[in-house]
């Protein structure tokens, strides 16, 4: 199996095991029919995939990599926060009147900041000082701004990325408040494994490590037996990762520039129900 098969499956199973239960809690999240969401969760989860190794996509069921890249791109390379720029409509519950989901995610990393050697958004101190400053031990984005939460959709969940050079190999930590394990596991390793593969290429670097730390790692109650068929599953070989080898400026990407040779799945799980 893949080793991004055997992570999910090793995670899945101890919150099932050994997770604690928010029932008899008051909780925020509700179904559609008004029924409490509760969970069970594991507090501090930390996965870790070679991307020299393997391509961490889960091979369990699909996971829809192109719309996984178009969301990484409105967010780090289109710096967006208007749902017109993003093709598909994952965050079309949340857009306000604008058409906007507030001062989140993309908004976050368009602000610039004055620096001694000029000033920059986010996204290009990184690009520049993996160029310029590999060794540099300070090379960290953030989106959880306590000044503009009151004007986000949503709090990131995804919140903050930590980059690190190691030899000729670029690392990067994950950082995250929470996960719906279910929907949005895979879709995030995914998304942060492609954005290293990105930054990399264009700094020439060769991709390292993605370590995910995941603050709360929960699977809902009516996600439960969703799971558990899920990795019960035989996985297949973990497939091969193609990116368009022309491509050596992040804001030239696009997502046409990558797909997947090999990639065996098993079937998708369908109308997965969604707290909300």
């Amino acid at each position: 199996m893949s080793n991004a098969d055997h992570v999910f499956i090793k995670m899945c199973t101890d919150i099932l095991e050994n997770g604690f239960s928010s029932e008899g809690q008051e909780v925020r999240p509700r179904w559609e029919d008004g029924t409490e969401a509760h969970t069970i969760k594991k507090f501090g989860v930390v996965n870790r995939y070679d991307l020299s190794n393997e391509f961490p996509i889960l091979t369990l069921r699909p996971t829809n990599l192109k719309a996984a890249i178009d969301e990484i791109l409105w967010i780090w390379q289109k710096k967006s926060n208007r749902i017109a720029d993003l093709s598909s409509r994952i965050w079309n519950a949340w857009a306000d009147e604008a058409g906007t989901i507030g001062k989140a995610y993309g908004y976050q990393l368009k602000v610039k900041h004055q620096y001694p050697e000029g000033e920059f958004d986010q996204v290009d101190r990184v690009l520049f000082d993996l160029k310029h400053n590999p060794a540099s031990r300070r090379m960290i984005t953030s989106m959880f701004n306590h000044a503009d939460l009151n004007e986000m959709a949503l709090y990131p969940c995804a919140y903050s990325m930590t980059f690190n050079v190691t030899g000729n190999r670029l690392n990067g930590i994950l950082n995250q408040r929470s996960q719906d394990v279910l929907v949005a596991n895979n879709w995030n390793v995914t998304q942060y494994a492609i954005l290293i593969h990105m930054f990399a290429r264009v700094s020439d670097l060769l991709p390292g490590e993605l370590v995910h730390v995941i603050a709360d790692a929960h699977i809902y109650d009516r996600h439960i037996p969703l799971v558990r068929e899920l990795i019960a599953r035989q996985p297949y070989p973990a497939p091969k990762l193609v990116m368009n080898p022309d491509i050596k400026d992040f804001y030239s990407f696009r997502v046409e520039d990558f797909s997947l040779e090999n990639y065996q799945t098993g079937p998708q799980i369908k109308n997965i129900p969604v707290a909300v």
